[in-house]
Order: C-alpha cells, then structure tokens, then sequence
C-alpha cells in the first residue's frame, strides 16, 4: 500500500519517529537531560540508551506492534523507554503511577500488553494480575530488570510509517470508562514539529520540566518539543517551588500545569529579577484562572501563555507567541 503524504511530512526524508529521532540525537555529543540525581544524558547518549532498550525488549519476546504497558516512577529511562518502542515498532502505552491494581487490571485487560513494566515494589503485585504475559521492572534511579544486562542497540529500527501506532494513552473517563486513545507516529511528530515553530523552541532553550511523564503533557508536549530543537532539560522529578526558582537563571522556558504557577506565585522569591532570563511561561492541562495569569504578569512581567490539547490529540490551540495572551482564552488552532 502506498504511504499517504500529508503536507507536514511531504517535506521530510524521515518515514516514522525512530529516524527522526536519529537525525536528531545520532553522534550528537552536546547535553540533553540534566537530571537532578547528578546525572547528564547526551542526545546520542538518550539515543543510543533507547535503542539498548528496544534490543532487550526484543529480546524478552515482544514482535511489532506489540503494545508495552508502563506504570512507573518518573525517569529518564521512562522517556527513552517510549522511544525505544518507536525503534522496535512497537505501542507505548504509559499509565499512572498512582493507579491502584484494581485500575491497572481494566487496562490490561482492555489493551493486552504484551509486556507491562511496573516498580521493583509492585511486581508480586501486578503479576497476579490478569492479563500480564510478562513483567519487567524499572524504578527511578534507572534499576529493575529491565535494565539488567542491557546489551547493544537494536540493529535495525523497525520500518515503521507515519500512519503506524506510536502510543496509546487512555482517556480520564470523565463521562464513562476510560478508552485507548490511538496516536500514530505522524500524530505526534507533526504536533511536535509545530510547537517548535509555533513556541520558538531552538538549540538556545533550556527547559525546566517538573511534569509527570506518564500524560501527554510531560510525555510528548514537553520532551518532544525539547528533543526535536536541540534544546537542553532540566528534569525534575516533581515540582517544588524552591528547586524551580533555583532553575530558572539557568533556564529560558517552563511548561507546566495551572498549580505550578499558583504555588510560585506565593514565593516570596517570584520577582521580575529572578525571571528575567526566562522566555516563556507555557500552561496546560487544566484552565488558568484569569486572575492567575494577571497577577503572574505583574509579578515577572511574563504573560503566561496558555494552550488547549486533549489526550486524543495532543495540542490543539495555543495563544500567540508573538502578540496579545489573552487571559482564560487558550488562543488560536495550531497547524
């Protein structure tokens, strides 16, 4: 079957997020995640980590287009894992850490994974659950199973297209049971590609992420955006108010959630000094209060700019970079 072409990819050599991903990151020495355990992971270091993973998923029976369930803490190796699935044509499919196993049992059920990756803590646990084929672990500190005797990189990535399924990431069930949001891999490169342009995302910004990673938010929104501009994270493991005013005169740009802002605006340390090499302030994932958004500006000077994406779809809207945030509005279509 001929591949469709949409005008977003038409431009492109890459066939799927594993080559883009590679254009990226391949031999690229220069810094990506600044953890704050210590640790630093190059691009080509990210890069080559993901295609370690793919291997060992491989290796432990998953075939493409398998779908790989992970609920664990927030980590680097929790990121690259998502990539690693892109490499071996395989279906991310990232859940809540604070689901119970009452939670988890309906969407395993509902999706078979093939392989479900949960804490070292919680393995006896989930493995009683119906529908676990195979279990491997990871905790936040990059151990577990799964990273036990990682061996080399996949030797080839999978031929995947832009139309193939890169992850599916289950809805919050506001009017019903939740249900398994289908994201192909042009989905997500194609939003990705755009919040660049539209954000003014380049190799210059550095990035304070303090999102969970297990949403689209601070899985996608946040990570894809960084990697494919060349730009630098600083990863925070959750937020707290200190840690992130500490970050920001290193930092040019934060994305994070309405609460974020609320509890750093009651630092008596949130000042236009102290903001003053930041970019742009970007929130999501919930409505900002318009008394927020205002307040926030007369501290920093920074008008916090808001968008609107559902887990669907990923973004959909965002106010201007350039021109008029208006507060409670989330702006205009994307791309």
């Amino acid at each position: 079957m001929r591949e469709k072409t949409t005008p977003w990819n038409a431009a492109l050599e890459e066939r799927n997020l594993a080559e883009l991903l590679a254009t990226r990151c391949a031999g690229n020495a220069a810094p990506f995640l600044h953890c704050d355990d210590g640790r630093i992971f190059s691009f080509a270091a990210f890069h080559g980590l993901a295609g370690q993973l793919a291997h060992r998923l491989l290796a432990v029976g998953a075939k493409s287009g398998d779908r790989i369930a992970v609920q664990v803490e927030k980590s680097p190796e929790a990121i690259a894992l998502f990539w690693a699935c892109a490499r071996a044509g395989l279906i991310f499919l990232p859940l809540n850490a604070a689901y119970t196993a009452g939670e988890v049992s309906y969407f395993l059920s509902d999706a078979e994974p093939a392989i479900f990756v949960t804490t070292p803590q919680r393995e006896a646990e989930m493995a009683k659950l119906a529908g676990v084929r195979s279990i491997l672990t990871l905790d936040g500190a990059g151990g577990g199973s799964l990273m036990t005797g990682l061996g080399p990189e996949i030797a080839i990535d999978h031929p995947s297209s832009w139309d193939d399924i890169a992850a599916i990431l289950y809805t919050s069930g506001t009017t019903g049971r939740s249900k398994g949001a289908m994201l192909s891999h042009g989905n997500l490169a194609s939003n990705a590609l755009a919040l660049v342009d539209q954000w003014r995302f380049t190799g210059k910004d550095v990035l304070i992420h303090a999102l969970p990673v297990y949403h689209t938010h601070g899985l996608f929104t946040a990570t894809n955006t960084l990697l494919l501009s060349g730009g630098q994270i600083l990863f925070q493991r959750k937020f707290n108010a200190d840690d992130v005013m500490a970050l920001m005169p290193n930092a040019t740009s934060m994305m994070g959630v309405p609460t974020f802002y609320t509890r750093l605006l009651q630092h008596p340390g949130l000042t236009r000094e102290t903001t003053a090499h930041m970019r742009v302030f970007i929130s999501g994932s919930a409505p900002l209060l318009a008394e927020t958004h205002k307040e926030f500006e007369t501290r920093t000077g920074h008008a916090i700019l808001e968008r609107y994406g559902m887990t669907e779809t990923s973004m959909n809207t965002s106010n201007p970079y350039d021109g008029e945030r208006r507060a409670g509005t989330v702006g205009f279509p994307l791309p």
